[in-house]
């Protein structure tokens, strides 16, 4: 339903360059219409930037990298814990954190949810609670608690995630121990993206 056309005659995996795959969308205009193809052993995914008009049309061919796909995936799993709220609250906790320290730890209790960082100039904690009271649905905050858990992961990354918040008015965070955290993002009715990062392992002492 997010395509004007689309067709997969098969399952297909691409390794895409992320760095080079936002050089090549500069490209086009913000009217424009994008139209990406690969063949089933191709090295290349074509690009095609079409004007409304269709006075202009723009061809580019991104090579490909080669990934083991077998290595990325990532089973179905139930989290010890899940979080629903707003993607704009998220992304602040992170940009406020990632100020005073480098990793973030999260506690999911039956009290709610605790983010806490510590770095040179002090300490943060910011915790939420369920809140269902709001009427709208994207201002909610829902916490499912299976068992209690807590893990830590750099800053760094989870505010590169939250560098999405504008695709979606709300984020999911799916917690299980020694797993990595699930950071999801529904993108209307055509889709989602998700992130994965594996936590921080605390040496013994």
């Amino acid at each position: 339903e997010g395509f004007e056309h689309y067709r997969c005659d098969r399952p297909l995996n691409m390794g895409i360059h992320i760095g080079n795959l936002s050089k090549v969308l500069k490209c086009a205009g913000n009217e424009d219409v994008i139209t990406l193809k690969a063949d089933d052993n191709g090295d290349t995914l074509t690009l095609m930037f079409e004007s409304q008009k269709q006075d202009r049309i723009s061809d580019f061919d991104l090579k490909l990298m080669s990934i083991e796909s077998e290595h990325l995936g990532i089973p179905d799993q139930d989290y010890s814990a899940e979080v629903k709220m707003p993607s704009g609250e998220y992304q602040r906790i992170c940009r406020d954190l990632a100020s005073i320290g480098d990793t973030e730890q999260i506690n999911a209790t039956k009290e709610g949810v605790e983010f806490t960082t510590s770095g040179d100039v002090g300490t943060a904690n910011i915790t939420l609670r369920h809140n269902a009271t709001t009427e709208k649905p994207e201002e909610q905050t829902f916490i499912e608690l299976n068992d209690p858990v807590s893990l830590t992961f750099a800053l760094r990354y989870l505010n590169n995630f939250a560098k999405a918040t504008p695709l979606a008015p709300v984020v999911k965070i799916g917690l299980t121990k020694d797993l990595p955290i699930v950071v999801e993002y529904q993108i209307g009715e055509m889709g989602h993206i998700k992130y994965f990062l594996a936590p921080k392992i605390e040496e013994d002492e």
